[in-house]
C-alpha cells in the first residue's frame, strides 16, 4: 500500500476521515494543518487506487510526558524536543488489516530513531494498545497524566518506543 508525503491539496480528504473514523476525538482541519505545516516531514497519507486518500499519520517532535490537548494549535515546536510524537493515525475500514499502518510506524520509528530521539510517543486510543505493544511500544503510569490522559477517554493510554 503506498504511504506518500503529505500534500496541503490532501488536508480535506484528511479532515473527511477524521469526521469518519475519530468520532470521540474530533479535532478541526486546522490541527492538521497546523502539525502538517510545523513538521511536513512527519506527515503522510495512505492513496488507494479506488478510494483516493483512505489513511493518514501524523507526527511531530515535542516533549516527553506531555501530550498536546486534543483540537488545540502547537503553533510551535520546541527546540530541544524530547520524544517523537504520534499525534494521529486513521485507516479507513476497507482498507485496515493490509498491514499498511504498521508499514507507516516502521518508517516513523526509524525516522525517530535516525533523528536522534530517545524515544517515540504517543496517546492510545480506540483499544490499540495490542497494536502499539507489537511495535514496541509500552504503557507508561505516570500520576502527572492522568488528568490530560482523561481527557481522551477513561481507557487512554501514555505509550512510549525507547531506542536500546
Amino acid at each position: 500500500m503506498p504511504w506518500r508525503a503529505m500534500e496541503c491539496e490532501d488536508l480535506p480528504s484528511v479532515n473527511a476521515i477524521v469526521v469518519r473514523v475519530h468520532l470521540n476525538y474530533p479535532e478541526d482541519e486546522a490541527v492538521f494543518s497546523d502539525r502538517f505545516r510545523l513538521y511536513p516531514a512527519g506527515c503522510f497519507v495512505l492513496e488507494r487506487e479506488a478510494v483516493g486518500v483512505a489513511g493518514y499519520i501524523v507526527s511531530h517532535p515535542w516533549h516527553f510526558k506531555k501530550p498536546p490537548a486534543l483540537n488545540v494549535l502547537l503553533e510551535s515546536l520546541p527546540d530541544p524536543a524530547s520524544t517523537y510524537y504520534i499525534h494521529d493515525i486513521a485507516l479507513l475500514p476497507e482498507v485496515r488489516s493490509g498491514g499498511a499502518a504498521s508499514e507507516i510506524v516502521r518508517k516513523l520509528i526509524s525516522h525517530a530513531g535516525s533523528a536522534h530521539f530517545p524515544n517515540v510517543s504517543l496517546v492510545a486510543v480506540n483499544d490499540s494498545t495490542r497494536f502499539w505493544e507489537r511495535h514496541s511500544f509500552q504503557s507508561l503510569e505516570d500520576p502527572q497524566l492522568n488528568e490530560k490522559l482523561a481527557s481522551y477517554d477513561d481507557q487512554a493510554k501514555y505509550m512510549v518506543h525507547r531506542f536500546s
